[in-house]
């Protein structure tokens, strides 16, 4: 079974390099690793073109869906296996991927998770990436969606579904989550497969996590979610999670109705600590790996994201309801 490895690229030499010399470490002979920059403007060509892989050129920047897209054209493997650039494979992990498809040949496609230990130091970095982590260590086996960071797809199959939808989606963005949706409303089964992972080397800022957390995810998530109707409990979207962000924001209007109604204060603390039990797993996570301090730091972190994540759903949420409006009352 041969595997195609893809890489979609832009702008990032570093990691670029840690990415491939980790695949290119594995004994495998039949696998073929696909680089494809997408346009990049720095010293990342010229890099992927001495590591002894084969590269594929964008003329312009055009987003990792296209560039996955461009790549899956040429590849030759039955299974086509998706890897960030800044993502690193644990050992054994293609043929793990190998095998999973051997073992099941109903199996459509399968992906994991980021590892338990992110090279990148800082309290946002680390605590995004162990968030990935938990997150998709503790979702259903049987996967609603899909995840390019680190997933494989039969090459038939993705042909068939049309691919990535690299139209819509320019940026990196859900492009993966998108396909997973169709993927299933085609009846075809997604694994994830905790024992799928790899090192997240990206270094994230409290403005690159709200940047890619709102624009990149929450919005484009809700206005998916609003189109098909579908809000699959699983990951980020489980029932304590949606319970969450009610509480968040319930905590929010008190502690600022409490200017004028003190008492509220009350209210606003109970809310914050049910939040807090909801949670108590991810936080002892977070305790478990980095301490005491670490998980402290993380939960207003943890809360922030409750409340942008609530803010943008409330705001696509209007946004499609208008549009709804507009188009009834054109037609009449």
């Amino acid at each position: 079974m041969q595997i195609s490895i893809i890489i979609p690229v832009y702008n990032d030499a570093e990691h670029l390099f840690d990415c491939v010399s980790a695949l290119k470490r594995s004994p495998r002979t039949d696998s073929e690793i696909i680089v494809v920059d997408d346009g990049s403007t720095d010293d990342t060509p010229r890099v992927a073109a001495n590591m002894g892989v084969r590269v594929l050129m964008l003329p312009e920047n055009s987003g990792p869906a296209a560039a996955r897209n461009y790549g899956a054209q040429y590849a030759r493997g039955e299974i086509l296996l998706f890897v960030d650039a800044d993502v690193v494979l644990a050992a054994g992990m293609i043929d793990r991927i190998e095998k999973v498809f051997q073992d099941q040949p109903e199996l459509t496609a399968v992906f994991g998770s980021y590892d338990a230990y992110p090279e990148a130091f800082g309290v946002v970095s680390q605590y995004r990436n162990l968030l990935h982590h938990f997150v998709h260590q503790n979702g259903h086996c049987e996967a609603s969606t899909f995840w390019a960071g680190c997933g494989a797809i039969r090459r038939s199959v993705f042909e068939a579904i049309g691919g990535f939808d690299e139209k819509r989606y320019t940026t990196a963005s859900i492009e993966d989550i998108e396909l997973g949706y169709r993927l299933r409303n085609a009846g075809y089964t997604i694994l994830l497969d905790k024992s799928l992972q790899g090192k997240h080397l990206k270094q994230w800022n409290l403005f690159s996590l709200l940047r890619t957390d709102i624009s990149r995810r929450a919005i484009p998530w809700t206005r998916l979610i609003l189109e098909t109707g579908e809000i699959p409990a699983d990951l980020n979207l489980k029932w304590g999670d949606r319970v969450s962000f009610g509480l968040t924001a319930l905590a929010l209007a008190f502690a600022v109705l409490s200017a004028s109604a003190p008492r509220l204060l009350v209210l606003c603390g109970a809310s914050l600590l049910a939040v807090l039990f909801l949670n108590r797993k991810l936080y002892g996570f977070f305790w478990r790996q980095k301490g005491l301090l670490f998980a402290a730091r993380c939960i207003p972190l943890h809360l922030l994201y409750f409340v942008y994540s609530g803010l943008s759903y409330l705001y696509v949420w209007c946004e499609f309801q208008l549009k709804r409006t507009a188009s009834v009352q054109r037609t009449r």
